[in-house]
């Protein structure tokens, strides 16, 4: 797929801790393909001024670290696509927020996943994951660390609910697929209510005759993609976890129809990010701006 505009590229946060190697050959492997730059951004975190000199001679630390750190990732970039233009840069800052402003000029964010608990998560200044899904004006790739059995031929979950944001995934899913000669399964999985008393089968074909609708003029626009629709009961969470195993990324909408007006991530994707087998990609509502 060509590029698809002045100034686009694929960002990489570059972590000082350590490269998640197959994060980068994502980012990598994605700018090759979208013939696009790579762009590769390491953060440090200003000084405490209550440090003085103490905190200076940190800071050139991690200055020295993430430059290490920028020219191994650059390396092993290059190698994997000796063709790839790459440019490399150490930013001072909180890290979510400059990669969230470098998201608003690229294609894709790719992040790799520190497996961080959700407690972690929240307190921890380096977490990223999570802050840089929730606001970046682009999709962004969370990928783990472990390389896991992927079917052949490949396939990519996505999660859909009948949401607005959830049209837009699937259609970054097919997208997706068609770079990547994938298949899409699209699961649409529905949470019986506790209390109330409804038919379950009524409502599942229900379900199964809007999801087809939904989807059908996506799939018209990308008719080599192999579409499967599914609808199933569960916990959503749970149920695209166990679905992500051997696929090749999950892809999610940031808002899903239960999401609350005003948050800029949903529990789904939220989940996603820790339970998830495989890469997940979070798409942004058009809607949103950052």
């Amino acid at each position: 797929m060509a590029a698809t505009g002045p100034g686009r590229s694929v960002v990489f946060g570059v972590d000082a801790l350590g490269e998640n190697d197959e994060a980068l050959k994502w980012a990598a492997d994605e700018a090759h393909r979208r013939r696009l730059p790579l762009r590769m951004i390491h953060v440090v975190q200003p000084s405490p001024r209550s440090m003085r000199t103490l905190g200076v001679a940190f800071q050139q630390d991690q200055v020295r670290v993430g430059r290490r750190q920028l020219h191994l990732a650059g390396r092993f970039a290059r190698r994997r696509h000796p063709k790839l233009e790459v440019s490399a840069e150490i930013q001072e800052g909180m890290p979510g927020p400059l990669l969230v402003r470098a998201s608003r000029e690229a294609a894709f964010v790719v992040l790799g996943s520190r497996s961080l608990s959700r407690i972690e998560e929240l307190l921890s200044g380096y977490s990223v994951t999570v802050p840089v899904s929730a606001q970046a004006a682009c999709p962004v790739v969370v990928v783990p660390r472990k390389d896991g059995e992927l079917d052949d031929p490949p396939h990519l979950v996505v999660g859909v609910d009948g949401s607005p944001c959830s049209a837009v995934a699937f259609a970054a899913a097919l997208e997706l697929a068609q770079d990547h000669g994938a298949t899409v399964r699209a699961l649409w999985v529905w949470q019986r209510p506790r209390l109330a008393r409804i038919d379950e089968e009524a409502t599942l074909d229900e379900l199964r005759r809007t999801l087809a609708e939904t989807t059908a003029g996506p799939r018209a626009d990308h008719p080599d993609v192999a579409v499967t629709c599914e609808v199933v009961s569960g916990h959503p969470v749970r149920e695209l976890a166990d679905a992500s195993r051997r696929a090749l990324a999950v892809v999610i909408g940031r808002r899903g129809s239960g999401g609350f007006t005003g948050m800029r991530l949903g529990s789904v994707p939220r989940g996603l990010l820790h339970d998830a087998s495989c890469p997940v990609v979070t798409v942004p509502d058009p809607g949103d701006r950052t």
